[in-house]
C-alpha cells in the first residue's frame, strides 16, 4: 500500500477502466471500430463488454476499504447513510445533466444512463454493506441473480409475449418502456441498457468487488489472498460460462451469467493487479492509469461533456457544408493521415484519451481530488 493507505492497484485498474471506457465510446467513425472495441450486437461479449461491469466491480471493493475504515473508526451509522445518499444523489444528477446537455430537452431527457446506475448500485450496496455480514452480502448477491434469472425467463410478458431474452420484448424492456415511455436511450427508444430491472443483478456485480475487499482486509497473508482471488474469479468465470448455457451472456440484459464471467475475469485482473503492484511493488508505467484512477468519475463525466460540446458546434467544411466539429476533425485531420479508417478512428480515440489524461494530469499534479 502507499503511504495514504490506499491500494495502489485499486487505482490503477480504475483508470485503466475508465481510459478504456472513454477509449471506447470515443472513435472517430461509428462506421469504423475494430471488433474488440465494439459492444456484442446482443448475446455474447467483447472485452468492450467487461469496462463497465469492472467499474462496478471496483466501486464495491472501494465501499468495503473505506466505508469499512470508517464503521471501524466508530462512525456512526446514520452519518454514514447521509453521506452515502449524498453521494448517490450527485452522481445522479451528473448522470441527468450529461444526459441533458446541452439542448435540455427535458421532454426526451435520458432518465437511465452510466452515471445513474453507477448511483443507485453505489447507493444500494453501500448502504446494505453497513448493516450486513459477508455472508448476508453473498446470499443478497445470489438472491439478485437468481431472482433476476426467474423473473427474465418464467413471468410472461404482458401484451401477450411468453418469457423472453429479445430486444423490445422482454420483461425488462416493457418495465422501462411503461414506467420511462420518452426517456430511454435514443438508439431503441423501447428499452434501455441501463434499465430499471436490469439493475438487480448489476447489485451483485457490486457485491462481488465488496466481498473481494472484505477479503484483502483479512489477516490473511499475501499469497493466500492472491490465491484466493485466483480461485474465486476462476470458479465465476467458469461458472459463468455454463450459465451461457441456458441464461446467455448479454451486457444489454446485465444477464446473471454476464455478472458471474465479468465478476471473474475482474478478480483474476484485479488480482494479478494486487500481486504485480502492491506486493511486487512494481510501479513502472503505472503512473497515467493512477492519475486517471484519482479522479475517475470527474474525467468520465468531462469526457462526455467535451463529446457533446464536439457534436453540438458546427463549422464550415472544404465544400462549404455546415458539420459538428468531431466531423470536421474526422474529414480533415484523422481520415486523410491513416490508410486505414479503422486506424483513423482509433488514433482519434486514442488522442482523445490523451487528451482527457492531459486534463487529469494537470488536477493531480496540483493534488485536486473531486470526491463527491
Amino acid at each position: 500500500m502507499n503511504t495514504e493507505g490506499r491500494l495502489l492497484s485499486l487505482d490503477v485498474f480504475r483508470g485503466l477502466t475508465i481510459a478504456a471506457m472513454i477509449l471506447v465510446n470515443n472513435p472517430g467513425s461509428w462506421s469504423y471500430v475494430y471488433a474488440p472495441l465494439s459492444h456484442a450486437q446482443w448475446h455474447g461479449a467483447t472485452p468492450t463488454d467487461w469496462i463497465f461491469p469492472f467499474f462496478l466491480f471496483i466501486v464495491g471493493v472501494a465501499i468495503a476499504l473505506a466505508i469499512g475504515r470508517r464503521k471501524e473508526s466508530g462512525a456512526e451509522r446514520a452519518a454514514l447513510v447521509r453521506k452515502i445518499l449524498w453521494r448517490s444523489l450527485i452522481i445522479f444528477a451528473a448522470g441527468l445533466f450529461l444526459s441533458a446537455y446541452p439542448y435540455f430537452d427535458l421532454s426526451t431527457l435520458r432518465i437511465p444512463g452510466v452515471l445513474q446506475r453507477i448511483a443507485l448500485v453505489y447507493g444500494i450496496t453501500a448502504i446494505l454493506f453497513l448493516w450486513l455480514n459477508p455472508r448476508q452480502m453473498f446470499w443478497v448477491g445470489v438472491g439478485c441473480l437468481l431472482s433476476y434469472w426467474g423473473m427474465m425467463t418464467l413471468i410472461p410478458v404482458p401484451g401477450g409475449h411468453p418469457p423472453n431474452l429479445e430486444p423490445g420484448t422482454n420483461l425488462g424492456a416493457w418495465i422501462d418502456t411503461t414506467l420511462l415511455n420518452g426517456h430511454l436511450w435514443s438508439q431503441s427508444k423501447i428499452w434501455d441498457p441501463e434499465g430499471l430491472l436490469s439493475t438487480v443483478p448489476a447489485l451483485a456485480t457490486s457485491i462481488s468487488g465488496i466481498l473481494t475487499g472484505i477479503w484483502l482486509q483479512s489477516a490473511r497473508d499475501h499469497f493466500e489472498k492472491v490465491a484466493g482471488m485466483m480461485v474465486a474469479g476462476a470458479a465465476l468465470l467458469a461458472a459463468g460460462l455454463v450459465w451461457d448455457t441456458v441464461f446467455p451472456i448479454n451486457k444489454q440484459l446485465w444477464t446473471s451469467s454476464y455478472v458471474l464471467y465479468t465478476s471473474g475475469i475482474a478478480l483474476l485482473v484485479f488480482g494479478v493487479f494486487y500481486w504485480w503492484i502492491d506486493i511486487r511493488e512494481h510501479r513502472r508505467g503505472t503512473q497515467p492509469f493512477v492519475v486517471y484512477g484519482t479522479n475517475a468519475l470527474i474525467v468520465f463525466a468531462v469526457s462526455g461533456l467535451l463529446a457533446r460540446t464536439l457534436n453540438a458546434i458546427h463549422t464550415t467544411d472544404v465544400a462549404g457544408n455546415s458539420v459538428n466539429i468531431k466531423a470536421w476533425l474526422w474529414a480533415s485531420v484523422f481520415e486523410p493521415a491513416f490508410d486505414s479508417p479503422y486506424n483513423a478512428s482509433l488514433a482519434h480515440a486514442i488522442a482523445y484519451v490523451l487528451l482527457l489524461l492531459g486534463f487529469a494530469w494537470l488536477l493531480y499534479s496540483r493534488k485536486i481530488f473531486i470526491k463527491v
